[in-house]
């Protein structure tokens, strides 16, 4: 059955909706999270905080709808990334994931920082985040699990410890069919190695150590693909 179509009223307030985030981001580059007002979003819009605050009843609601949407963003744009190259184009697939992934984080630093930068103080992150923050994490795995299923094999020692194997129970289960478990420790090394060299060139850790992000990044892009048997 199609869906109905919006009432003008949904429609008005979609817009308010977006409206206030789309401000209340551009006070993220201005100020951060931690100063993050209702009320300055209310008066940049030109509206009483009360309007504001019948879309979202706090500032921690107001983050968490930043974060998701965050969040989704980035997972949609890894995932089309993913999804524009050959299925059985393992390594550029990875490449493509790899480099939107980057792209994106240097696009929206300030977003960036919001999601995978430090906690902001008195937030804690309620459920509605859980999924759209592992969207990233699973196309990932899902490129593993693709590898494993076409009989590639991770570089490195094959035997896992059962403490390794338990720690890591709910990365081996992301996907279906699970990870080996020696494909669930590269597939998390590869996960957290792409992650850390945008935090350490976003946040300045890298400055004048790496000359060229770009040629620095498709190198460790290259190696982590061999390393996952992608090659």
């Amino acid at each position: 059955m199609p869906t109905a179509p919006r009432t003008a009223r949904a429609a008005a307030r979609a817009e308010l909706t977006q409206a206030i985030l789309d401000n209340a981001a551009s006070q993220l580059a201005e100020i951060g999270p931690a100063a993050l007002s209702v009320r300055a979003v209310a008066r940049d819009l030109g509206m009483a905080s009360s309007a504001v605050y019948r879309y979202f009843p706090s500032r921690d609601a107001l983050l968490t709808a930043l974060i998701v949407q965050a969040y989704d963003d980035l997972g949609a744009t890894v995932e089309e990334a993913g999804a524009s190259v050959r299925r059985g184009d393992l390594r550029g697939r990875f490449r493509a994931m790899a480099q939107a992934l980057r792209t994106w984080a240097v696009e929206h630093p300030h977003q960036y920082a919001l999601t995978y930068g430090s906690p902001v103080p008195g937030y804690a992150a309620p459920d509605d985040t859980v999924v759209p923050a592992t969207r990233v994490s699973v196309a990932l795995l899902e490129l593993v699990r693709d590898a494993q299923q076409a009989g590639r094999r991770p570089r490195g020692p094959e035997r896992v410890s059962a403490a390794e194997k338990a720690a890591l129970a709910p990365v081996l289960a992301f996907v279906d069919p699970p990870l080996s478990p020696a494909y669930g420790v590269r597939g998390l090394m590869a996960w957290s190695t792409l992650f850390g060299h945008i935090s350490l060139e976003l946040f300045g850790h890298m400055y004048r150590g790496v000359l060229d992000y770009d040629v620095h990044y498709a190198t460790v892009v290259d190696q982590l693909a061999a390393d996952l048997g992608l090659t």
